[in-house]
């Protein structure tokens, strides 16, 4: 596969290394005392990652110049946008295990944590499929397209993250108790290590981004296969996933048809992927940040039109924080019913039990 190539010292992966580190150590010590977190100060820290994640392109344009830049964009911005589908599932998640609000940004946290490490190696992985086998770039983007389809099409299934095939097994392996201790995520019982519901809430947040990992990467990589680029892409987008949520939460119901632009997004990549390998090679950047600007758009200003004075089902208190409950209260087991829950069942849960 053709792809752009420059080289990159280890000096600016270990910097980019390094900020990552301390923005994430920044964010840990800012939530140490475990406060639930309001729209306003989650919509401050979105504000914050996206400048940084929009920044650190005009690092590269002036490092490598404007099609890194614009590549770099691009990767960014369809995993801004595939970022969105990732907050259904931490609200159906929250709701399903009834996470008390304040414990939520701690268990997103470290789920972002592990995003992080698993794109990381799906990253290296597939950019090498793809380099050394041009024909694993027709699976990934067979891959693509059927993922968009079963996206668009899917329905509101019950999906129940109790029946991932990793949080049963985890259950199985480690003793658990059924309850919260706070922000604990292990307790002793009688001298034994026992987990806890805010663990196995934790664990089922990983085990779904697992699905999410392969579908974001897979689709960055249609754009390029520069590994610096996919990965950067990746990480500025992924580590405002928290906020992000806080910011959204309240909202879901509002992205009746988001759903629609992602299916489009996805299948997009995957045809960009597969015509990478024919004679009409890969499609121009322009023409890529085109059309996930405009897919982005028209898919949200067509929800937020049809869905025009809908609740929002989160009600702000005196001082703009959510109310409590927003996106943990539900009763444990109960599946929220909103026209925006999940529509990949592919992306929530495992075997049926």
């Amino acid at each position: 596969m053709n792809d752009l190539a420059f080289p990159v010292p280890l000096w600016a992966w270990a910097a980019v290394t390094v900020g990552i580190c301390v923005m994430l150590a920044v964010d840990l010590i800012a939530h140490r005392d475990n406060h639930v977190i309001g729209f306003k100060e989650a919509a401050i820290w979105s504000s914050v990652w996206i400048a940084i994640g929009l920044g650190f392109g005009l690092i590269l344009w002036a490092w490598q110049g404007g099609e890194v830049s614009s590549t770099y964009y691009a990767g960014y911005l369809i995993e801004k946008a595939l970022s969105i589908d990732n907050v259904f599932v931490f609200a159906l998640v929250f709701s399903f295990f009834a996470v008390p609000d304040a414990y939520q940004h701690k268990i997103l946290f470290w789920g972002v944590l592990g995003a992080l490490a698993a794109r990381l190696v799906f990253i290296f992985v597939g950019a090498e499929l793809l380099q050394v086998f041009f024909w694993t770039a027709y699976l990934f983007g067979a891959f693509l397209i059927w993922t968009g389809w079963k996206m668009a099409v899917s329905k509101d299934e019950e999906v129940h993250p109790d029946r991932n095939l990793i949080v049963r097994l985890v259950k199985k392996l480690i003793p658990t108790d059924p309850k919260f201790h706070g922000d604990k995520f292990f307790i002793r019982v009688s001298g034994k290590r026992v987990a806890t519901l805010l663990f196995v809430a934790l664990v089922a947040i990983e085990a779904t981004d697992l699905i999410f990992a392969i579908d974001s990467v897979a689709a960055v990589l249609a754009i390029t296969t520069n590994t610096f680029l996919v990965w950067t892409a990746n990480a500025f987008a992924v580590l405002g996933l928290r906020s992000l949520y806080f910011c959204l939460a309240g909202l879901l119901r509002r992205f009746a048809y988001l759903h629609y632009g992602l299916a489009v997004l996805l299948a997009f990549a995957g045809v960009k992927l597969i015509l990478s390998e024919t004679p009409v090679g890969k499609l121009p950047i322009p023409l890529t940040l085109s059309v996930i600007a405009v897919t982005i758009t028209v898919s949200i200003a067509w929800s937020l039109s049809a869905t025009r004075g809908q609740t929002t089902g989160a009600e702000a208190t005196a001082d703009g924080t959510p109310a409590a409950g927003t996106a943990g209260a539900e009763p444990a087991g109960h599946r929220p019913a909103s026209p925006t829950a999940p529509r990949t069942g592919n992306h929530t849960e495992g075997p049926p039990s």
